[in-house]
C-alpha cells in the first residue's frame, strides 16, 4: 500500500484545486460561493471544488452519504467518519460551514458536527467548496465553505420528473441488513411560474463490519430512518425581476433496540452493538437531526444603472438530538446520565449589490451590501438540566468586494469586511458532570452579560491566466471565528462570564498555486498556511474527567494536488492527494486528530463502455499518521495513532430505454477490515467502531 501511495504522489508533483471540470459532466465553468454572485471560476483566484450533479449520481448509486461523498471527491477534506457526526471531518485541518443556497446550516455557537448532513443529495443540483479562512458568508468559516445549491426547474416543460427505487444490505452477513430508498421530484415551467417538488425516504437496516458484526451506536446509522421534503417555486416578474420560495425539510432519527458492546481503543478490541432480550435497549430518544430551512430570495438584475440586486431573507430551526451518554451522570441528583439536543433558530437578512463599470479600459465590478443574522442557540438536557444556556447572537456586518481585470489576463481581487456581533447570556450555572463515582465536575454560578465583538478583516488576491499551460494564483484571507461559545461556556471555572476566554479568532490564511491543462491533461497544484492567535483544541482534565478547551495560537500548513486525464472520449481518470499538518505554537506541539487529518489519496475512473452504460471506480487510500506518544501507558484524546488503509468503491448503470435505467453499486468492493480514521484517534469509550463491510445497493430510476 505504501508503494501505491508513493505513486500517487509522483504522478502530483506537478498537480489541487479540484475544480474537476470534465465535459462530460455538463458542468458550467462558474460559481456563486467565492463572491456572492455569478463569475466564471477562470476568474477566481482560489481553491475551489465544483461537485456536478452528475458525479452526486453516481455517488448515489453507491451510498447516499454526504460525507463519504464529499470525502471522495474533495481534496483537503478529511475522511468520512462512517458515522452520522462530521466531527474531526475538517477541511485543511479547521472546521467548514455548512451551507445550503448560502444558508447556514452548522451550529457554530455550539458545534455539534452534524452540518454535512443537513439534506437528502436527490436535492442537490450541485455542490461548490470554497478552502481556506473566509468571511464572506460570516461566522463559522474557518476552514472554508461547503454549499449545498439545490435544484431548480431543468426544463422548460410543464412538467419533468423522476423515481428511483433501490436496495443495500451488507455483503459480509445479510442477516437484518437490508435497507431500502424511494426518491421521487417533479419540476417544470407554467409561463412565468416555476416549480421543483422532491421527496425522499430511507429506512436503513443494521450497519455491519467485514467481519460481520454490527457497527457501535455511538452517532451509528444502524436502524436510521432519513425523509426529506423539498420545495422550490419561481416566479419571473419581467425580465429582470424575480422572487423565488424555497423551503427544505430533512431528519434523520436512529430508533433501534440493540445496545452496545462499548470497548477502547487502547485495549485494541473494536466497539460493536448486539441485540437484547426483550429490546428497547436505547435509553433516550432517538438521536439525531431535524431540520427546517425556509428561504426568499428576490433578485433585480438593473435595481440601477449596471447594477444587480439579490435580497435574500431565510428562517430556520434546528433539533440535533445526541444519544443517552454517562458521562452526563450525576448521583447526587439521582441521574444516572443524560441525554442533550442542540437547539438553534436563526433569522437573517442578506443584501447583495453587484456593480460593474470600466475605468479607464479596465473591467470592474464591485460587490457590497449588508448581512444580518440572529442566532439563537443552547443546549439543554431532556431530563430539564441545562448544559449550554441560550446564547443570543445578534450579528451586523457590512462588506465590499472589488474585482478588476487588467489586460483580460490578470485578475486581482481586494475586499473587507466588518463585523459587529453582541452576545447574550443570561446568568446560568455549570452542569456537574460525573464520568465516574470519584471524578466529577464542580458546579459554578456565571454571571451573564452582553459581550461584544468587532473585527475588520480583509482579503486581497490575484490570478494570472497567462497561458492554458499555467495560470498562477495567490492569495490572502483572513475569517472572524467566534465558533464553539457553548462548550467554553459548558466548562466555565469562573463566576463571571467576562473572565472566560470567548475572544474571536482571527484567522489569516495564505495560498498559492496554479492550473496547467494541455489538451486531455489537467494538473492542479496549491500549498497553503492558516495561522490564528486563539484555537479551540481539547485537554483532558484527571480531577474532573472532563475535556476542556485550550485557546492556544495554531499554524496550521499543508498542500493538494489533481491530475485528470481524458483518456479517450468515454474514459477519463482523476488522481488527487492531499497532506496537511498542524500545530499549538505556544507549547510546539502538534495538534490532535480532532482537527489534522491523515494524509489521503483518491483515484476515480469514469468509463462509458458502450451507449447508455456508464462504470464508475473510486478509489480512497488513507495514510499513517503517528504524532504522539502513550501517556501512562495509553493514548489519549483525539492523540492516538492512524494506520493506513484503503477502499474500493465501483457503481454501474445501464438506460434500457430514454425512460428506464437500471444501477448497482459496492461500497467496500473488498469487504477490507479496517478503522476509519476517527475511530484510531478518538480514545473516547464507543468511539472505535470499524468501518463498513461490503455493501451491495442496487435499483432503478424512470424519468419522464
Amino acid at each position: 500500500m505504501r508503494y501505491i501511495a508513493l505513486s500517487l504522489i509522483s504522478a502530483l508533483v506537478s498537480a489541487n484545486l479540484h475544480a474537476q471540470i470534465n465535459k462530460d459532466y455538463d458542468i458550467e465553468k462558474v460559481i456563486v460561493t467565492g463572491s456572492r454572485i455569478v463569475e466564471s471560476i477562470d476568474e477566481v483566484p482560489a481553491s475551489i471544488v465544483i461537485i456536478s450533479q452528475k458525479q452526486i449520481q453516481d455517488q448515489l448509486k453507491v451510498t447516499s452519504e454526504l460525507q463519504s461523498l464529499l470525502a471522495t471527491l474533495v481534496p483537503g477534506l478529511a475522511p468520512s467518519t462512517g458515522t452520522s457526526s462530521n466531527s474531526s471531518q475538517t477541511l485543511r485541518g479547521r472546521s467548514p460551514l455548512i451551507m445550503i443556497d448560502g444558508v447556514p446550516q452548522s451550529t457554530p455557537l455550539r458545534n455539534g458536527s452534524l452540518g454535512v448532513r443537513s439534506l437528502d443529495a436527490s436535492t442537490i443540483e450541485r455542490i461548490e467548496v470554497i478552502k481556506g479562512a473566509t468571511s464572506v458568508y460570516g461566522n463559522g468559516a474557518a476552514g472554508g465553505i461547503i454549499n449545498y445549491i439545490t435544484k431548480k426547474a431543468a426544463s422548460d416543460k410543464t412538467m419533468a420528473g423522476h423515481a428511483t427505487l433501490s436496495s443495500h444490505f451488507s455483503g459480509a452477513k445479510f442477516d437484518d441488513t437490508l435497507g431500502t430508498r424511494f426518491d421521487a421530484g417533479i419540476n417544470g415551467k407554467l409561463d412565468k411560474f416555476t416549480y421543483v417538488l422532491n421527496a425522499s425516504y430511507e429506512e436503513n437496516g443494521v450497519q455491519r463490519d467485514a467481519e460481520g458484526d454490527i457497527l457501535g451506536l455511538t452517532y451509528g446509522l444502524t436502524d436510521t430512518n432519513v425523509e426529506n421534503y423539498f420545495t422550490k417555486f419561481g416566479y419571473q416578474f419581467d425580465d429582470t425581476k424575480a422572487l423565488q420560495l424555497t423551503y427544505n425539510y430533512y431528519k434523520s432519527k436512529q430508533d433501534t433496540e440493540l445496545k452496545n458492546v462499548a470497548s477502547n481503543l487502547n485495549l485494541g478490541i473494536k466497539t460493536y452493538a448486539i441485540e437484547v432480550e426483550g429490546g428497547a435497549a436505547i435509553i433516550g430518544k432517538p438521536q439525531g437531526p431535524e431540520n427546517n430551512n425556509l428561504m426568499i430570495k428576490y433578485t433585480d438584475d438593473d435595481v440601477f444603472l449596471n447594477t444587480q440586486m439579490t435580497v435574500d431573507a431565510y428562517s430556520q430551526t434546528i433539533e440535533n438530538a445526541f444519544f443517552f451518554s454517562t458521562a452526563l451522570a450525576n448521583p447526587d441528583e439521582g441521574y444516572e446520565g443524560g441525554q442533550s439536543l442542540i437547539e438553534s433558530n436563526k433569522n437573517g437578512l442578506r443584501a447583495t449589490f453587484n456593480s460593474q463599470f470600466t475605468l479607464q479600459d479596465v473591467d470592474s465590478t464591485l460587490i457590497y451590501g449588508i448581512d444580518v443574522l440572529n442566532d439563537i442557540t443552547s443546549q439543554p438536557l431532556y431530563d430539564g438540566r441545562i448544559w449550554v444556556p441560550e446564547m443570543d447572537m445578534t450579528n451586523i456586518a457590512g462588506f465590499l468586494q472589488s474585482k478588476w481585470v487588467l489586460l483580460d489576463d490578470i485578475i486581482i481581487k481586494v475586499g473587507v469586511r466588518h463585523e459587529d456581533i453582541d452576545l447574550e447570556v443570561d446568568d446560568f450555572s455549570t452542569l456537574k458532570v460525573c464520568s465516574s463515582a470519584t471524578q466529577c465536575s464542580v458546579s459554578f454560578d456565571v454571571t451573564g452579560d452582553t459581550l461584544n465583538y468587532k473585527a475588520t478583516t480583509y482579503n486581497v488576491a490575484a490570478r494570472y491566466n497567462l497561458t492554458e499551460g499555467f495560470r498562477p494564483f495567490i492569495s490572502y484571507s483572513q475569517g472572524a471565528d467566534i465558533s464553539d461559545i457553548g462548550r467554553l461556556l459548558r466548562t466555565a471555572t469562573v463566576t463571571d462570564i467576562a473572565q472566560i476566554r470567548t475572544e474571536a479568532s482571527i484567522i489569516d490564511n495564505y495560498e498559492i498555486g496554479f492550473t496547467s491543462e494541455f489538451d486531455a491533461l489537467r494538473f492542479e497544484f496549491s500549498a497553503y498556511r492558516s495561522t490564528s492567535e486563539l484555537g479551540t483544541t481539547n485537554e483532558y482534565d484527571e480531577v474532573t474527567g472532563v475535556y476542556l478547551p485550550v485557546r492556544a495560537p495554531q499554524e496550521i500548513y499543508g498542500y493538494e494536488g489533481l491530475v485528470t486525464y481524458k483518456v479517450q472520449s468515454n474514459l477519463d481518470v482523476s488522481a488527487t492527494y492531499s497532506w496537511v499538518e498542524g500545530k499549538n505554537t505556544e507549547l510546539d506541539v502538534y495538534l490532535g486528530g480532532k482537527n489534522i487529518s491523515a494524509p489521503k489519496g483518491t483515484v476515480n475512473v469514469n468509463w462509458q463502455p458502450a451507449e447508455g452504460a456508464r462504470v464508475n471506480i473510486n478509489y480512497l487510500y488513507v495514510g499513517d499518521r503517528h504524532r504522539f506518544d502513550k501517556v501512562d501507558g495509553v493514548y489519549v484524546g483525539d492523540q492516538g495513532p492512524v494506520d493506513s488503509y484503503s477502499l474500493v468503491n465501483v457503481s454501474g448503470s445501464y438506460e434500457l430505454d430514454k425512460q428506464w435505467q437500471v444501477f448497482a453499486g459496492i461500497e467496500n468492493l473488498f469487504n477490507n477490515d479496517y478503522y476509519p480514521s476517527r475511530s484510531q484517534v478518538y480514545t473516547y469509550n464507543a468511539y472505535n467502531h470499524k468501518g463498513l463491510g461490503m455493501t451491495i445497493n442496487a435499483g432503478v430510476t424512470y424519468q419522464f
